[in-house]
């Protein structure tokens, strides 16, 4: 693929984006928001006759013309390098939050939406997308206690401020607390060389020692080469010794939305959240989870035979005591499995990862795959100088579609993990028009150093192929309202597109078109390929037990009527179905850096194994048997899987690019449970 550079003067299609706020604007867009939402819903509930135009369409249109700029400011607590900006947009965040509680108890404007969803004549007339509009607005204002006497509303009111506060909180810390440690080079015994180029370092006692700090690129090179076990004991401890306060907050939490579910008639606070997604019941993802876990444990048995073998041989040969196998170990020796069994070295491979290559080479086959086409714009604002911007046109018909940011490297007080944010969605204007969607993808990928380009581990170009999945999802979607357009499918659902698109940067014949030595330019042999592909299982059963901890966790803190310590079962529950020893249990808080279960995956974690099953039955039935390059097969999940997003469920979706409805075979063979 073939990027062309332009200036931002020649941006025609599509409104850029200003990310240039101040504290005080930021605040002030926040508040200028909200009184033109309330001028708008205090019309509403004038109105003698109730209507899908003059009572449901507003609030959906409103949604639509307010969007972005909330979600820019939102997006600026994750990014901006400035405190008192990220500070503002918390606050900002808090603000809205509490308005959208505040709206959404309100008797008069429910009972104006409510008047539409009981005329018969109304809803008949409306199209399905309208239809399913009118019923999520009804369930948002019952999901905040519209339904109850007006005690009970006040109440779950106050808690659903408070538990806005958590979430804003939570983030907030994790993001703010980056652990650091100093280590002789010896220490770092096992680290490649590349690791210490351009590294700081500071001087104690006469020694020079480097400085490793708890961010992506920092912690997972010595966890999975440091040679000394007490060396990446330390750099884990750090690690899951952050944040000590969130523990309370999350035990907060945990307690008020028992509380809030209660109050509403519902079992548990899982029960509450599982209505609208695709497993409905908490019986169903403890089914799946249950039964996956009884198929790992023979596989999980075999591989943790190995790595305690592996590890009782180290100690023996430096004449100290085998201690168990600990979660500072796993890396490390999975890593050494695979280098002693597919005799692949994960450095080696990385020389071919550079990231400007692997990128174009990634944006050439979402190019070919989704018909679209990609320009690098320079000279646009954006909220970093390391920001890259680029516009995607629809290649068939050379339309404009939107645009997309890439913030790829790592910064003090920045978002931590990797993640898409859909900054601005399609949407139909009442002129028959409709807005370009924005997407932004932020990850934590290494710098380039003084002697070479930012290179990429093998995880990373995975992870890259992943997320820019949901930027396209963002990108190539064309529901009517912005509330369904996109990645606002079921939650657990929404990682499914993405997870189906690993499975190219898996593949022997992509890989070959952009991995590349950086030095030589020689392309990635055949070989070094087929040892990849070779070395994906490994350890299958081990990290599969740690995803069904993640989801059995989060499931038991919200579905128990029991008063829990968060921290003790987190930990308990890790060391049991994980495997893998943590120490003293009481002097970490791995839970406390646990951000899913506090905002968005509370009761949803499952969800991530559960999207497996569909993306693995999408990538087998169609792409692996019709082609990866086949263009049909690219229009169809482009038009039946992306097109759609939350406009009709999930369940439909699927089986209109199947042909049928899901099965689980594909997803038991591909983590290695079938042949």
């Amino acid at each position: 693929m073939s990027v062309s550079s332009i200036s931002s003067s020649s941006v025609k299609k599509g409104t850029l984006l200003n990310f240039s706020y101040s504290a005080s604007s930021i605040m002030q867009i926040a508040e200028q928001k909200i009184a033109e939402a309330k001028t708008v819903y205090d019309k509403i509930v004038t109105e003698s006759n109730h209507t899908f135009d003059n009572v449901v369409a507003p609030m959906a249109m409103l949604a639509n013309k307010q969007l972005s700029d909330l979600s820019v400011i939102s997006f600026l607590g994750y990014v901006s390098t400035e405190k008192e900006i990220r500070d503002a947009s918390n606050e900002a965040t808090k603000k809205e939050d509490e308005f959208f509680i505040d709206t959404y108890t309100r008797e008069d404007l429910y009972k104006s939406v409510n008047a539409v969803y009981q005329n018969k004549a109304e809803m008949d007339r409306l199209c399905d997308e309208d239809k399913r509009l009118l019923n999520r607005l009804i369930s948002n204002f019952q999901d905040n206690g519209l339904g109850l006497d007006k005690g009970a509303r006040e109440s779950m009111k106050l808690m659903n401020k408070r538990l806005s506060e958590i979430s804003v909180q939570f983030k907030k810390d994790v993001d703010d607390d980056t652990g650091r440690v100093l280590f002789t080079r010896e220490e770092l015994l096992g680290l490649p060389e590349t690791f210490f180029e351009d590294r700081e370092t500071e001087t104690v006692d006469g020694v020079e020692k480097f400085v490793v700090t708890t961010k992506y690129p920092d912690i997972i090179p010595v966890l999975e080469y440091a040679k000394r076990e007490t060396t990446r004991y330390r750099i884990w401890f750090t690690n899951k010794t952050r944040c000590p306060k969130n523990i309370k907050l999350l035990q907060e939490a945990v307690e008020l939305r028992r509380k809030c579910a209660k109050l509403l008639g519902y079992k548990n606070h899982a029960e509450f959240k599982l209505k609208d997604k695709m497993a409905k019941m908490p019986e169903a993802v403890m089914e799946f989870e249950h039964n996956l876990l009884e198929k790992l444990q023979s596989l999980a048995d075999k591989e943790m035979e190995e790595l305690e073998t592996l590890k009782k041989a180290d100690k023996e040969a430096v004449g100290e005591v085998y201690n168990g196998f600990n979660d500072w170990d796993f890396s490390y020796y999975n890593n050494v499995i695979k280098q002693n069994k597919h005799n692949i070295d994960m450095e080696e491979l990385k020389q071919y990862f550079s990231l400007n290559s692997v990128l174009a080479g990634i944006l050439g086959t979402y190019e070919n795959m989704l018909g679209l086409r990609f320009v690098r714009v320079e000279n646009t604002p954006v909220w970093h100088p390391d920001v890259q911007m680029y516009e995607v046109w629809n290649a068939e018909v050379n339309t404009f579609a939107g645009h997309f940011y890439l913030d790829l490297h790592p910064r003090d007080n920045k978002f931590s993990h990797a993640a898409a944010w859909p900054l601005r969605k399609r949407f139909v204007m009442p002129d028959g028009s409709f807005e370009y969607p924005v997407s932004a993808l932020v990850t934590n990928f290494p710098k380039p150093t003084s002697s070479a380009p930012a290179l990429l581990t093998h995880d990373d170009v995975v992870t890259l192929m992943h997320e820019l999945g949901h930027v396209f999802h963002n990108i190539c979607a064309k529901a009517k309202w912005s509330r369904f357009s996109g990645t606002s499918v079921e939650r657990d659902f929404v990682e499914a597109p993405s997870q189906m698109l690993e499975n190219w940067a898996w593949d022997p014949s992509v890989l070959q078109k952009f991995a590349v030595h950086y030095k030589t330019g020689e392309p990635i042999s055949k070989e070094l390929t087929s040892k990849l592909v070779a070395a994906k299982n490994v350890n299958s059963g081990m990290n599969n037990l740690r995803q069904i901890f993640f989801g059995l966790y989060d499931m038991q803190i919200y579905s128990t009527d029991e008063d829990l310590d968060v921290n003790k079962l987190y930990n308990d529950m890790l060391e049991k179905i994980s495997r893998r020893k943590i120490g003293d249990k009481d002097t970490v808080w791995p839970v406390a850096t646990f951000g899913h279960i506090i905002s968005g995956y509370d009761a949803g974690y499952y969800g991530y194994l559960w999207a497996e099953v569909f993306s693995a039955d999408m990538f087998e039935t169609r792409f692996a048997k019709e082609g990866l390059d086949n263009k049909q097969t690219g229009k169809d999940y482009r038009n039946e899987i992306l097109l759609p997003g939350g406009s009709r469920d999930a369940a439909l979706s699927l089986e209109r690019f199947l042909g049928r409805k899901p099965q689980s075979d594909a997803f038991l063979k591909s983590i290695g449970l079938t042949n």
